[in-house]
């Protein structure tokens, strides 16, 4: 081997390492200097709330991907799990609104319990776990809601997605506080890291005694209750009961936020403000597409492109 290739491949390496902690920052700053030259009326505050706003509830649902992908796991549910949330709203909200999301949290968090359940106690694959609710999560919400969208009119709901505390949005604060909570579950709790632990090694990790079983069916009750979170949101925005399209493609979303941001799909790492910002930059993409007159196919083309770079430089980085 010569010199010259000793020499390069230290740094192939240091650029590789760096592009999976700190690219997703500067991707975002990148594409924000984009709009703020060649996109008009980017940046009136109107806009930046309706970014925001739009990439809420990606961010909730990737937030609870993250974990589940720390532990070497996947949920493809989340966006099924998001329209049962949507169906059962309108069955629960004349006893007020708080009783609904309660019933819409408590479905989600049901859902988790079964994926997990499936994956920590029976050993079924994640990605076939999760499939089976994908296709009939979103069945059991369109029997629920008989089909139909539901238009729904009580204010108080509908302020959860409307509404702002001195400016800002409910849902954007919704999304900052479970990111905080987020970062707090990984970074200080004994549960986060036996979550790490369990992905990077889940052997090794139930050799040593630790509850394999309780973490993985832990990691996916949150995804559950989180994609429920943000169809209770989603739907107060929207201001109608959709199971039909709410949340579709929303696993796709989520999962390249969580790699965007510097999660390995390897597990035995969790970055949190990484999949914030991988949330934000998919809305940034979306939406500069759509304000640049692209078709919202071309949006998504792109997410699939994202994710194979992600993808590659998260294995490139492995094999250092």
């Amino acid at each position: 081997m010569s010199s010259a290739t000793l020499t390069r491949s230290p740094d192939r390496a240091t650029v590789t390492a760096w592009l999976q902690n700190y690219g997703v920052y500067l991707a975002v700053v990148v594409l924000l200097l984009f709009n703020v030259f060649f996109t008009e009326n980017f940046l009136s505050a109107a806009n930046f709330r309706t970014q925001l706003v739009q990439a809420a509830p990606v961010c909730i649902v990737a937030l609870g991907m993250a974990l589940v992908i720390g532990t070497e796991g996947i949920d493809l549910s989340v966006g099924s799990v998001m329209s049962i949330a949507a169906a059962l709203i309108p069955l629960y909200l004349g006893a007020g609104p708080m009783t609904a999301v309660i019933v819409a949290v408590i479905a989600g968090i049901l859902s988790g319990l079964f994926s997990g359940y499936l994956v920590a106690y029976l050993g079924i694959q994640p990605i076939i776990a999760t499939l089976a609710l994908l296709v009939g999560g979103r069945g059991l919400a369109l029997v629920i809601a008989h089909g139909q969208l539901v238009q729904l009119h009580n204010q108080d709901f509908l302020e959860l997605g409307t509404g702002d505390v001195l400016g800002v949005p409910i849902m954007v604060i919704v999304a900052g506080v479970l990111a905080v909570l987020a970062g707090l579950v990984v970074q200080r709790t004994t549960f986060g890291r036996q979550l790490v632990a369990v992905g990077g090694n889940r052997a090794a990790s139930s050799l040593a005694g630790l509850p394999v079983k309780r973490v993985l069916v832990g990691v996916y009750v949150i995804s559950g209750a989180l994609a429920a979170v943000a169809g209770v949101l989603a739907t107060s925005r929207l201001g109608a009961s959709d199971p039909n399209d709410l949340g579709l493609l929303m696993e796709l979303s989520a999962i390249t936020a969580v790699v965007v941001g510097g999660t390995p799909l390897t597990g035995g790492r969790v970055r949190v403000l990484g999949t914030v910002f991988g949330a934000l930059l998919m809305q940034l993409v979306h939406a500069t597409l759509i304000k640049h007159n692209l078709p919202d196919s071309t949006a998504q083309m792109v997410q699939a492109a994202i994710i194979v770079v992600a993808v590659y430089v998260a294995r490139e980085r492995s094999r250092k």
